[in-house]
């Protein structure tokens, strides 16, 4: 008897405006570029023939807005609607938001391995680098790491009890360090690895009684409009 999984594609939102300025962009939310828009066709495109059969992202428009395109070109996608999660947000940086990022990450670089202005080490550098920007913030309102997975965990835990044995393809639009997390979470030895594009994928499948990663940081699918 055929056991029964679930499949994740996790999409990085694409490119916004903050992102391509280099600003400091969690909670704060831009629009897409020109670029961002292209890329999340392209990324369409090659996804086309893929039947999702759910739709999430965070509550933020760039998540939302790379979804529609998505589901613009998808051969199977016409009747789903999309389910805007707050937990699946980015992290929050607090006073920190829409800062000029190479600024920003001066007082943590010689500690945390950055690529593109983003961390890129190990998962402890990761949580160092949330808990050190909580640190830094003078209005203590940034999330450190356990704030950040508590909320990324409980929306995790919605997404498999309802799909887990399902044999369903779910796509989840979420941002670069959430997605990050959600595989070190789901996946047995996966090291944080380098940031993800915009409009990337993720692809994570269950089976055997355990989830493996099929993708990771996929751009290759991308198909010229």
């Amino acid at each position: 008897m055929t056991q029964l999984g679930v499949t994740f594609y996790f999409m990085r939102h694409a490119e916004t405006y903050l992102n391509y300025f280099e600003r400091v962009q969690g909670w704060c939310d831009a629009p897409l570029t020109k670029q961002g828009i292209a890329d999340a066709h392209r990324s369409g495109l090659g996804l086309k023939d893929v039947t999702f059969d759910a739709v999430y992202t965070s509550d933020l428009q760039r998540t939302v807005k790379t979804a529609e395109i998505i589901l613009e070109h998808n051969n199977h996608g016409q009747d789903l609607e999309i389910v805007q999660m707050p937990e699946l947000r980015e992290v929050f940086f607090g006073y920190f938001e829409g800062h000029d990022a190479p600024l920003f990450i001066q007082d943590i670089q010689s500690k945390v391995e950055l690529k593109h202005n983003l961390p890129a080490g190990s998962q402890e550098q990761i949580e160092w680098f949330m808990n050190k920007t909580k640190n830094l913030d003078p209005s203590s309102m940034a999330e450190n790491y356990f704030e950040f997975w508590h909320r990324v965990e409980s929306g995790l835990l919605k997404l498999l009890n309802k799909h887990a044995g399902t044999n369903q393809n779910i796509l989840v639009v979420s941002h670069g360090l959430t997605i990050r997390n959600l595989l070190h979470a789901l996946v047995e030895d996966f090291e944080i690895g380098e940031p993800l594009d915009n409009a990337s994928v993720c692809i994570v499948d269950y089976h055997s009684g355990a989830f493996h990663l099929q993708a990771y940081n996929q751009t290759n699918h991308f198909t010229e409009v």
